[in-house]
């Protein structure tokens, strides 16, 4: 199949959408697929070879912005508008994009969502006119639903099906001011019914977003996301984590923010310091830091200092994938006890396929998830003495720990390679053929 695949790149961050989409356009090619991946607004950040190199990027997230802000920019001459989509501008641009809030830039997401109606008007009509001149392809992805502004000039300009990747669109839309937020979700629901298909991680998450836009059932699959195993250890080559033998390690990663539950380890790490129920216990917290968490993660470093534990923490920012892995592996007990209704949870495959064990809150996708990979613990959302309890019973067990960590490595070998996962959405595709 012709397939293309539409990501917008998150500047200098490394983004699970970039990074979901990007091994999955691997796959197809290594399946025979001739698989096109386009960036849009910014450059990609990835931890594996990027395969939108070489394609242009469309959606200059300063033309995107000037066409919003400046009515006569969209008039602009080709030159100019080229100037501002020039490469060294957008890497340097990008060092601000986390920065960017849902509240700052909800009416250029619904300028973005209509589409041809919509502000951005002529980078839509260039875009479809390039892919109009290419080979033509049997479908287009898009990388989530705050796209789905493109789809209706796709399938009327080339009469393809159009499938949209579902992953966490909810959080980012209900944190924009109202009544900003209820025309977003409006508009969503009205440009949905251009597509042909949506595909969701998770039982919640579809069912989460099938209520919010209005989606038939019929329009719906779930296919959980997977990850590229290179780099990771079988079952042959490592039973045991890395870490000094008998020191326990708690571990994270994530983006370094609030939202992901940071914080919530970080006080049930205190607790279990503080307790003396787990001797030696210490705790590694790695992930994408933009410029918009540092703050957060110096309140954390503050926080821990103020109680003689920061000798005892070790905070790893953007990590490339070597450094990730290593990290991983060197972990006891895995946890991100993310408060928001996490569609899947991406950092725990790569947690399993490290052979780690995870606690998680018993919200969102992550009951659905254990359940299915048998790979951990659930313990009370946004508690941090719960989820002491929780570490600390795998901890002081290790004969559970490794049972755990083994069961969701093998869950990840059989059901979340990203090759059988690639192979699912292409089932998915062919139902529209």
């Amino acid at each position: 199949m012709r397939l293309v695949q539409i990501t917008p790149g998150a500047g200098g961050m490394y983004c699970g959408n970039c990074l979901r989409d990007n091994a999955l356009v691997a796959a197809w090619r290594r399946q025979g697929h001739q698989a096109l991946m386009v960036p849009l607004y910014l450059p990609l950040t990835l931890d594996e070879t990027d395969l939108s190199a070489g394609t242009p990027l469309f959606f200059s997230g300063l033309n995107v912005y000037l066409d919003h802000q400046v009515p006569w920019f969209r008039r602009a001459p080709a030159w100019l508008r080229q100037w501002f989509a020039h490469p060294a501008l957008l890497r340097w641009t990008a060092r601000f994009a986390a920065k960017t809030r849902a509240a700052d830039v909800a009416d250029l997401t619904l300028s973005m969502l209509r589409g041809e109606h919509g502000n951005q008007a002529r980078d839509l009509d260039e875009f479809v006119t390039w892919l109009r001149a290419g080979p033509k392809p049997d479908v287009v992805c898009l990388s989530n639903a705050l796209l789905l502004g493109m789809a209706g000039r796709i399938k009327n300009d080339l009469g393809i099906p159009v499938v949209c990747l579902l992953a966490g669109e909810d959080a980012f839309v209900d944190a924009m001011p109202e009544p900003l937020r209820g025309q977003v979700w409006a508009v969503l629901a009205e440009r949905a019914q251009w597509l042909d298909r949506f595909i969701a991680p998770s039982r919640y998450f579809a069912g989460r977003m099938g209520e919010r836009m209005r989606l038939a059932s019929d329009r719906l699959r779930v296919v959980p996301p997977g990850i590229s195993l290179d780099g990771y250890p079988t079952p042959c080559t490592q039973t045991e984590p890395i870490s000094a033998p008998g020191v326990p390690v708690l571990g994270y990663f994530a983006r370094l923010c609030r939202d992901k539950g940071l914080d919530t380890l970080v006080e049930a790490f205190i607790d279990l310091k503080q307790s003396g129920r787990v001797p030696g216990l210490r705790l590694k917290a790695g992930g994408s830091c933009g410029a918009a968490d540092v703050p957060f993660v110096q309140e954390l470093r503050d926080r821990l200092r103020a109680r003689g534990l920061l000798g005892d923490v070790e905070f790893h920012p953007n990590l490339d994938r070597a450094a990730k892995i290593a990290l991983l592996r060197s972990l006891t007990v895995f946890s991100v006890p993310a408060g928001y209704g996490e569609a899947f949870g991406l950092y725990l495959l790569e947690a399993w396929a490290a052979g780690v064990p995870v606690v998680q809150p018993q919200t969102a996708a992550f009951p659905e998830i254990l359940e299915a990979t048998g790979g951990g613990l659930l313990c009370a959302p946004g508690d941090p003495r719960a989820l002491a309890e929780a570490v600390e019973k795998l901890l002081r067990d290790p004969a559970l720990c490794r049972q755990l960590g083994e069961q969701g490595r093998r869950a990840v070998n059989e059901h979340y390679h990203i090759d059988a996962v690639a192979r699912r959405h292409v089932e998915v595709f062919q139902e529209m053929r």
